[in-house]
């Protein structure tokens, strides 16, 4: 038994070749594990599509239906940065069901871990609106399928996409049985992810953010998964640890205003895994998000699949940025001390 991925070839048709986030993205990846020889190792599952009840078990009617609506008129622009061609609407159903099949895999114990490789990304998709390239909140709806179809009581989401996961975030605002975590740049797109922002009703203090300042990289990010995130994830005991694995923080990328390298890539991922191994059996899934250098991504999205695999990734070549980061020291302590999950975690 080894890590499962799951992409499929209709993801491809979901392009715009003047778009940053166009079907060259998953060719690079494709690219990288087939130079490496990773490709081999994992056992390669097909998607299949989201059903209509999957859906709207996070989005709204009325959303799933203007996705419909625009497919019929053969696509295009919903807002100045969400597309939609011929075919998408396909791709769209199979992002969000392939992450379902990485989840299914891993829960129903056929795999200890996944990397699901989709097209279009997700975590802008809130439960009424399409947005920042995304369509349909595919991390989401394996969530709700882990809770709803497979019985699990807590589900930990991690995101470190340089942007806010503001559809996540909305989806589970309120949702004690789902954990929240991200960290992204500050002031940044799309606005959201404040240190107040923790949750409300049951979803109190299950909600945590991390906005940080431009130009942080590998040492300022470590710093962060090493005294915020995992102790969080210690706090609430997740039964399964899925990640919106965004690789737009990586220096190279042309939209994104952090430093981080192939090599923090790979250490955040280490600290998700090796914490999944201590608090849910080792059950970790990654989903695909943002990274818009094609060289960073299939790079970074290597690596961290050979962090599933037990491996440890060399490098690369891409180098990292050696210039002093900004300090996160004052973040990080207004978090231990404000934040009800990591002030009950220090308690303790």
């Amino acid at each position: 038994m080894t890590t499962a991925i799951v992409t499929d070839e209709r993801y491809l048709i979901h392009t715009d070749p003047t778009h940053v986030e166009r079907a060259e993205r998953l060719l690079s990846i494709q690219r990288a594990l087939d130079t490496s020889g990773v490709r081999a190792m994992v056992q390669q599952l097909a998607p299949r599509p989201a059903t209509q009840d999957e859906l709207l078990a996070v989005h709204t009617t009325d959303h799933v239906d203007t996705i419909n609506r625009y497919a019929v008129r053969g696509g295009g622009y919903i807002d100045t940065d969400t597309y939609m061609v011929e075919g998408t609407l396909e791709a769209a159903y199979l992002a969000a069901g392939g992450a379902i099949t990485a989840v299914a895999a891993v829960l129903q114990g056929t795999a200890p871990n996944a990397f699901a490789f989709v097209r279009p990304p997700g975590h802008h998709a809130t439960p009424d609106r399409a947005m920042g390239f995304c369509l349909f909140n595919n991390i989401a709806v394996a969530a709700r399928a882990a809770l709803q179809q497979f019985g699990l009581a807590r589900v930990a989401i991690v995101d470190y996409d340089v942007h806010h996961g503001n559809g996540t975030q909305d989806i589970f605002y309120g949702d004690g049985q789902v954990l929240f975590c991200s960290t992204h740049a500050a002031p940044y797109y799309p606005g959201t992810g404040r240190v107040d922002e923790i949750g409300t009703g049951d979803g109190a203090g299950a909600t945590l953010n991390v906005p940080m300042p431009y130009g942080v990289g590998d040492v300022g990010y470590q710093q962060v998964f090493q005294q915020v995130i995992i102790p969080a994830l210690h706090r609430f005991q997740p039964q399964l640890i899925l990640v919106s694995a965004g690789y737009d923080a990586h220096w190279s990328d042309p939209i994104g205003p952090m430093v981080v390298s192939v090599q923090g890539f790979t250490s955040m991922t280490k600290m998700l895994a090796d914490a999944a191994g201590e608090l849910c059996d080792g059950r970790i899934v990654l989903v695909l998000e943002g990274g818009y250098n094609l060289e960073a991504v299939g790079a970074s999205a290597l690596a961290s699949l050979q962090v599933l695999l037990g491996q440890t990734p060399a490098p690369g070549e891409m180098g990292r940025i050696t210039a002093p980061e900004p300090e996160l020291t004052r973040l990080i302590e207004t978090l231990q001390q404000q934040h009800p999950l990591l002030r009950g975690a220090a308690e303790a």
